[in-house]
């Protein structure tokens, strides 16, 4: 052990240092003990009370149905209607979704959604209305900035990819027969929350529902779409941007507000 000493000072003056330090180590010392007790005395006392279970937060995941990866909606009458997104996605409603009880829709213009109408066969004709201008909002005449547009629907035997020549390009149908026309389809279409979901549908659709909860009505206008989506999401209180813009299609927008 060693020991410093001040040469400067006397043997007794350097003793009372080493003892003044002495005292404030042990009333440091005691003071830590002190502390230290009365932490043991509040952990025996959280210990000894019951067990306080912290709620944990349940975030509620809904499991993704198979043709929400698609343009989709429910008609007035709860019937499901399905939209490619592209050319690729429209060959696959056709191949593997196309049921014969299925009607085909599509707007009377190069490049649009191919929209099946489940069971569509049995449907009333004003549900295929809603269908109609669904398809033409996912259309192309929404970014060439069309009032409105021709849609046409059609069975299954109606509707092929084979021709006397082979097969056609993706995205492309060969159609045969008489269509069911439904004239001047008007580009509208409403967002809204319905069970923590984000629901997109044809004005028709939303004024036949007749919701009182938050709305949106979209129609062509100055917006582009992330901004478009800003203003649906502060409109609905939603916040999931990325789902806001998939719903909207393709071009610029107009957002009408509506709590």
């Amino acid at each position: 052990m060693k020991i410093k000493i001040d040469y400067k000072k006397s043997a007794q003056e350097n003793a009372n240092d080493y003892y003044n330090k002495s005292k404030k180590l042990n009333q440091k010392k005691a003071g830590a003990e002190k502390a230290i007790k009365i932490l043991e005395k509040r952990l025996a006392e959280h210990e000894a009370k019951p067990s306080e279970k912290k709620e944990k937060r349940v975030v509620k995941t809904t499991e993704k149905k198979w043709y929400e990866k698609f343009h989709w909606f429910y008609t007035s009458n709860n019937m499901l209607a399905i939209g490619g997104r592209d050319a690729h996605q429209n060959e696959q409603l056709n191949s593997k979704h196309f049921e014969e009880k299925d009607l085909f829709f599509h707007a009377d213009i190069f490049g649009a959604s191919a929209v099946i109408l489940i069971d569509g066969t049995s449907s009333p004709a004003d549900v295929r209305e809603e269908v109609a201008q669904f398809a033409a909002c996912y259309s192309r005449a929404w970014e060439e900035m069309l009032r409105s547009v021709d849609v046409y629907a059609m069975r299954r035997n109606q509707v092929s990819k084979s021709t006397s020549k082979g097969s056609l390009g993706t995205g492309s149908f060969l159609l045969t027969g008489e269509r069911e026309w439904f004239r001047s389809m008007t580009l509208n279409l409403a967002m809204y929350v319905a069970d923590g979901e984000l629901r997109t549908v044809p004005m028709a659709t939303f004024v036949k529902l007749g919701l009182k909860s938050a709305y949106a009505t979209i129609t062509q206008g100055n917006l582009k779409k992330s901004d478009a989506a800003k203003k649906v999401m502060q409109t609905l209180g939603y916040e999931d941007l990325d789902n806001v813009m998939r719903q909207l299609p393709n071009g610029t927008f107009k957002i009408e507000p509506h709590k």
